[in-house]
């Protein structure tokens, strides 16, 4: 079993903003393998499936970004797995806009998610899909910047950019982590 879970915040307000980019990501999966998103439990909800024959469940916490380990901590103890077992998409601002990266392990790289994600689990030891968003312009705060919408320029590409991460994830499923980095780690999409 591996516990699949995309960032983002709740409510109608934040649907289509750069902080959303992992939701958004998880609901391609959840397309992909028919799985659909509608238990709840977890602090969010979720569904079960398989996807690239790996049984699997898709999560989406609804505890706000900050605090999306809450969520994540709880599915991976009622699951009994380990974090090794979970996989996070997540945007990234160090990222330009369309860049997809995969991490294991590592520094939280300033996403707060992320950072309570590790905090709860007690270790960085888990999978992460890195969706960049951009940087914001010189000046602009980037809090401001991931709670606003993408471009209309970014919103033509960003169909790619989740199917782009969806791939990887498929591709970390069946054949691991390294060959899903050297097919994604190249593959930009730009405006």
């Amino acid at each position: 079993m591996k516990l699949i879970a995309g960032l983002g915040n709740p409510g109608a307000k934040y649907v289509r903003t750069r902080h959303n980019v992992g939701f958004m990501a998880l609901d391609e999966i959840a397309r992909r393998a028919s799985i659909p998103l509608k238990k709840r439990g977890h602090q969010g909800v979720y569904g079960v499936g398989r996807f690239a024959g790996v049984e699997v469940t898709l999560l989406k916490p609804h505890t706000f970004m900050n605090l999306s380990g809450a969520s994540i901590g709880s599915a991976v103890k009622s699951l009994g797995i380990t974090p090794r077992d979970l996989l996070v998409l997540h945007d990234d601002i160090d990222l330009p806009f369309g860049t997809i990266r995969i991490k294991m392990g590592g520094g939280h790289g300033g996403q707060r998610g992320v950072r309570h994600i590790s905090e709860v689990l007690g270790t960085r030891d888990y999978t992460r899909i890195r969706i960049g968003v951009g940087r914001p312009h010189p000046g602009q705060d980037a809090a401001d910047y991931v709670l606003r919408p993408f471009t209309k320029e970014e919103e033509s590409l960003l169909g790619q950019v989740l199917e782009n991460a969806a791939g990887a994830v498929e591709v970390i499923l069946a054949d691991g982590e390294q060959k899903a980095m050297n097919l994604y780690h190249c593959k930009e999409v730009s405006v």
